[in-house]
């Protein structure tokens, strides 16, 4: 409840939202930072590492929208993301171990973001229980 309006602090304004959307909205910076900058510089050198950091970068930032908006097209939309991203890790995190000549320059995701303390792996599954404890928020019908 919101002090003194008798209202339930939507879900995406209590702190715990507050902290994820800020987690991935640090990382949807600094994977697309980055990854523009090899893309745009070297491409050449380690293709599939560049694109595949691209590819994390746009998915951190289409959680990052889908958790700050309301309603149920948004709660889905974060939904897909978090499962893009856990599919993602796990992948391309296992991926980098089985052929690591593949990948000649690390990505967000590469020994299941090994580069970024974890957090890469951890963050999937945080937005997701996130998302099991919240229920999609709606308009008032008019």
């Amino acid at each position: 409840m919101s002090a003194g309006s008798g209202r339930p602090v939507p879900a995406r304004r209590r702190a715990v939202g507050q902290v994820l959307i800020a987690a991935y909205a640090v990382f949807a910076v600094a994977a697309g930072a980055r990854s523009f900058a090899q893309v745009v510089t070297k491409l050449d050198e380690a293709p599939v590492a560049y694109l595949l950091s691209a590819v994390a970068a746009v998915v951190y930032l289409v959680a990052t929208l889908a958790f700050r908006r309301a309603g149920r097209p948004a709660f889905r939309v974060a939904l897909g993301a978090c499962l893009f991203e856990l599919v993602g890790v796990l992948g391309v995190g296992l991926w980098t171990y089985l052929d690591p000549d593949l990948f000649a320059d690390a990505t967000v995701w590469s020994h299941f973001g090994q580069g970024y303390g974890f957090v890469p792996l951890v963050l999937p599954f945080v937005g997701l229980a996130w998302l099991r404890h919240v229920e999609p928020e709606t308009r008032p019908a008019r």
